[in-house]
Order: C-alpha cells, then structure tokens, then sequence
C-alpha cells in the first residue's frame, strides 16, 4: 500500500527567530505555576528537514535512511537483488503499467494515466527524503516496486507506538508470473535485514498492509515479521507487521 495518507505531503514547523542579532536573550519562560519551561531544541535530523531544495525527479543523496540508494546488492534464494532509487524518466512507463494491475490498483489506487503514478513519485521524490521510492532488481532486471520509509517521521506513527528510527516498506511484486510463489516473503526479509544492517539505529522494521490483502499479510509472515495489532487508518483497516532486530534471528 502507498503511505499513510494519500499524498505525502508534510507538515512544517516554522521557528520564531529574533529580528535584531544584537538583542540579548529573552528570560526563560514561566508556566502558569511559576516554573521555568524548559528550552527544547529538535535534533540535527529533525531540522535537517526544513530548508531543502526540491528534487527534480533523481534519485536523492540526502534521504533520511542513509542513502538507500548506497546500500548495495544482496544475495536472496531468488538472485542477487538490489534496491535502486527512481528515476521517473527512466522508470514511470513500468511503475505505471505495474499500477494499472487490477489486482494491484485495489490496493495501491494509482490506476489510471502516467501522471497519477507520476504525482505519487514525485511527491516523495521533491520530498524531505524520509520516504524513498525505489525499483527492486533481481540479477539486473527490475521486478519490483518499493517504498523505503521512516515510520517514525510518518503519519503511520499517530497510530501506533512508533520508535525513533522505525523503518517502514511498502512493496509491489510487478509481473503476475512472479506471484504466488513465495517471492515476496524471500524479498521481504532480504530487505528488512538490509535496512537493519545499514540503519544500526533502526530496531524495528514495520509494514501495514491491508487486512483484505491476505497473500501480503502472508508473505510478511513468511519474511520473519510478526503480527502485532489491527490499526485503523484513514484509507483501510491495516495488519501491523513487526520485524525486530532483536529477533531476526529467530523468526
């Protein structure tokens, strides 16, 4: 399923800043018990994401998953697969087509003309960078479409108990020739451990895909991903899919 909320729009915070350099700093605050609030300052991350040039539609350098696109091959029991960032000159004919899948578009609703997957790209793209469209590559050849996402910065994080750094994925299998035999749960966990081996911060891999879309809800149990609780969202009823670090050796 696409993200949360239908267009990856995000919502900014705006600083008051002090007009005049040389004025000293104002005291301290005081809350209606007379105690001094406390001077909260986000983190570097967090403020990274204002003040960004938008993208053009290449793949981003600056994402806030630590370069998805640096992450290399991995060898999976289907060939050696890569993520690779898109590109929407070279890759919109095929992510279109993929979308124009019936069985696909029930789920994903990016059925129609180039410019509805188009926008769906590019709102990601010309982005903060904390979500990541990418073609997935098995020995070259794409076959898949996928969102590397951080939960945590995403609206997915008001219904549930996100954590700092919780890593999201979305993903679509493209040709019907590669469905229903247990590829996606092979790409699946080959992706999670990727992202926990290249995210040292990130202790939990999540997916919420629909209730209804019973082969996905498999194939993330296939991929080591636990089943953690129903959420309600504002397109569809969700499975909370949960890969932990500290399990992934046991699941």
């Amino acid at each position: 399923m696409p993200p949360t909320d239908a267009g990856p729009a995000v919502e900014h915070a705006c600083a008051a800043t002090t007009p005049d350099a040389d004025r000293p700093p104002a005291p301290p605050e005081q809350g209606a018990d007379g105690e001094d609030t406390l001077d909260l300052h986000l983190p570097d991350e967090f403020t990274a994401l204002f003040g960004r040039t938008p993208g053009t539609g290449a793949a981003r350098s600056d994402d806030l998953l630590g370069g998805v696109g640096d992450w290399g091959p991995t060898r999976t029991p289907v060939g050696a697969f890569r993520l690779v960032p898109v590109r929407v000159e070279r890759d919109l004919p095929v992510i279109s087509r993929w979308m124009n899948d019936p069985a696909v578009a029930e789920f994903w609703q990016l059925a129609g003309e180039q410019r509805v997957t188009e926008a769906h790209l590019g709102a990601q793209l010309d982005g903060d960078g904390r979500s990541v469209p990418c073609l997935g590559l098995v020995d070259g050849t794409p076959m898949s479409y996928w969102e590397i996402y951080r939960a945590d910065l995403d609206p997915l994080a008001r219904h549930y108990p996100a954590r700092p750094h919780d890593t999201g994925v979305h993903l679509l299998i493209g040709s019907v020739a590669d469905r229903g035999r247990g590829l996606g749960g092979a790409l699946l966990r080959a992706v999670a451990d990727l992202i926990l081996d290249k995210r040292p911060g990130c202790a939990r891999v999540v997916a919420e895909p629909d209730l209804r879309n019973a082969p996905s809800v498999a194939a993330f149990l296939t991929a080591g991903f636990r089943y953690a609780a129903e959420v309600g969202l504002p397109d569809k009823r969700a499975a909370l899919m949960v890969r932990d670090r500290s399990l992934r050796d046991l699941m």
